[in-house]
C-alpha cells in the first residue's frame, strides 16, 4: 500500500481494532486467469504473536481453490469527500482543491482452505457471536435446526490467512495547517452521512493527541 509517512498507521492494536470494526474484507488472490476477488466477513484470531484472519466462501466460488497463494485482504474503513470550502486557507489564497479522507488496512499472507464441519461450526459461531452478543435477544447458530446448519456448512469452504504483513493508511489531513484541519473537522461533522461523521470523530481524536499532556 502506498502511504506517505504522515498518513501511515503502524500500531498493531489500532490496525487489528480497525479490522474488527470493519469486518468485511475484499480478499484478493492471483490465479491463472488474473486476480480473483471476493468480499467476505472476517473473524480475527490472535495466537501469541500470530494474527490469523478467517472467512468463508460459497463452495461454488472458485476462490478457495487458489488456497496456498499469497493473498491480500483489504479492509475499507470510513471515507469521505473533503469540500475545499472547509479549508480556512481558501479565503487567504484560494490554493485549495477537493480531496478524500479515508481509513484502510491491508493484510498480506498465504491462504489455506478448511472444510471440516467442526472447524466451520466454530468459525460460524464466532462470526455470529461478534455481531449478536450486544443484542437484547442474540441469535445463536444453535437456534437453527442442527441438520439445517450441517447442510449449510457443506455448502461453504473456510479460508484462513496467516498474516505476514499488516499495513494501514489513515489519510486525515494530518499535513494541513491547524485552521484547515479544524475547518474540515467541523464541515464533516455537519454532513448527514455516517462516514463523514466517523472521519470527523477520528480527526478530533488526532487533534486531541496533538495537544501536549501538560496543556490538557
Amino acid at each position: 500500500m502506498y502511504a506517505p509517512r504522515q498518513f501511515r498507521e503502524e500500531r498493531r492494536d489500532v490496525l487489528i481494532g480497525a479490522i474488527r470494526d470493519v469486518q468485511l474484507a475484499a480478499v484478493v488472490t492471483p490465479g491463472d486467469d488474473g486476480l480473483c476477488a471476493t468480499h467476505a466477513p472476517v473473524v480475527v484470531r490472535e495466537d501469541g504473536d500470530h494474527l490469523i484472519l478467517e472467512t468463508h466462501v460459497a463452495r461454488p466460488n472458485p476462490h478457495w481453490k487458489l488456497a496456498g497463494a499469497r493473498s491480500l485482504m483489504i479492509f475499507q474503513g470510513p471515507q469521505a469527500y473533503i469540500h475545499p470550502g472547509w479549508y480556512e486557507s481558501k479565503a487567504e489564497h484560494g490554493k485549495v482543491v477537493p480531496t478524500w479522507a479515508y481509513v484502510a488496512v491491508h493484510a498480506h499472507g498465504p491462504l489455506t482452505a478448511f472444510d471440516a464441519e467442526d472447524e466451520l461450526l466454530v468459525h460460524l459461531a464466532q462470526l455470529t457471536s461478534q455481531n449478536e452478543a450486544a443484542r437484547e435477544q442474540p441469535w445463536d447458530v444453535s437456534d437453527a435446526p442442527q441438520e439445517f446448519i450441517k447442510k449449510l456448512t457443506r455448502a461453504i469452504v473456510g479460508l484462513r490467512m496467516t498474516v505476514e504483513r499488516l499495513e494501514g493508511s489513515w489519510k486525515l489531513n494530518q499535513h494541513k495547517p491547524d485552521g484547515d484541519r479544524q475547518g474540515v473537522t467541523a464541515g464533516l461533522s455537519s454532513e448527514e452521512n455516517s462516514d463523514s461523521k466517523s472521519i470527523s470523530a477520528l480527526m478530533r481524536e488526532l487533534e486531541s493527541a496533538r495537544v501536549p499532556a501538560a496543556k490538557r
